[in-house]
């Protein structure tokens, strides 16, 4: 199974994250592309970074909100999303070309994505922005209990589909994450981190906040490294999935 992580999310003299420290160890990185996070040099900073390391690189665009970090939900038509789906993907694929590189994937980020995994049209929209960028170019969505048609809905489209799931997350009956501002809505424990990725990569799913068994096949698993801790988290999960046993 393959490691994602989001990166590239500083901005101006503001660091987040341990980009450096987390690339090596990673097979797909989530660059922001200007409206989460991000500026032009960081951008093109992190899109070096990752061809340096042969990381695969996704577009990670989101609604604009800076402020917010991308986590708050704004109003807009399918066509407004379309359209800033299209301009964030310009903007990093700008900068993949000078670096000789190219976008491999697109992952909705925040609020952008939480919400297009409740409505079907927001889903149809960005998923049609995808398409409509690039033929075969694949839309990566978290994992849910709703996975078959989602996953229909957008390749009925012409697009290709990844599956998500997350190391660090708790999960609701329904196959959701639980929202952050609920206890024990993010996993902190290493031993749980490492144990609930071995269990998507080897059982396909992983066990519900209240303890219900969740069929949920995933082709990337999404980690974070933003701290020390988290950052032993990740090289802990590389570890364990490269075991005989995993």
């Amino acid at each position: 199974m393959k490691l994602n992580c989001d990166l590239g999310e500083s901005y101006g003299a503001w660091e987040m994250g341990q980009d450096e420290a987390v690339m090596p160890l990673i097979d797909m990185a989530n660059v922001a592309c200007g409206f989460h996070a991000a500026d032009p040099m960081v951008i093109r900073r992190t899109v070096a970074l990752a061809a340096e390391h042969e990381v695969e690189i996704g577009a990670h665009p989101s609604y604009h909100d800076l402020a917010g970090f991308g986590r708050r939900s704004i109003a807009h038509t399918p066509e407004e999303v379309h359209a800033l789906m299209l301009y964030q993907l310009g903007a990093l694929d700008g900068m993949c070309r000078a670096e000789g590189t190219h976008i491999s994937y697109v992952k909705p980020h925040g609020a952008l994505n939480n919400d297009m995994m409740r409505d079907d049209t927001l889903l149809r929209a960005v998923a049609e922005a995808v398409g409509t960028y690039r033929h075969n170019l694949p839309l990566m969505i978290p994992v849910t209990c709703r996975y078959h048609e989602q996953q229909a809905l957008i390749e009925s489209l012409g697009v290709p589909v990844l599956l998500e799931a997350f190391a660090d997350r708790a999960y609701t009956d329904e196959g959701l994450l639980v929202p952050r501002k609920h206890k024990g809505a993010v996993h902190s424990d290493p031993e749980i981190i490492v144990s609930q990725a071995l269990s998507f990569a080897e059982q396909g799913g992983v066990t519900s906040i209240n303890g219900r068994w969740l069929e949920l096949p995933a082709h990337s698993l999404c980690v974070h490294g933003d701290n020390d801790s988290a950052l032993a988290a990740v090289q802990a999960i590389r570890d364990a999935l490269k075991s005989p046993s995993a």
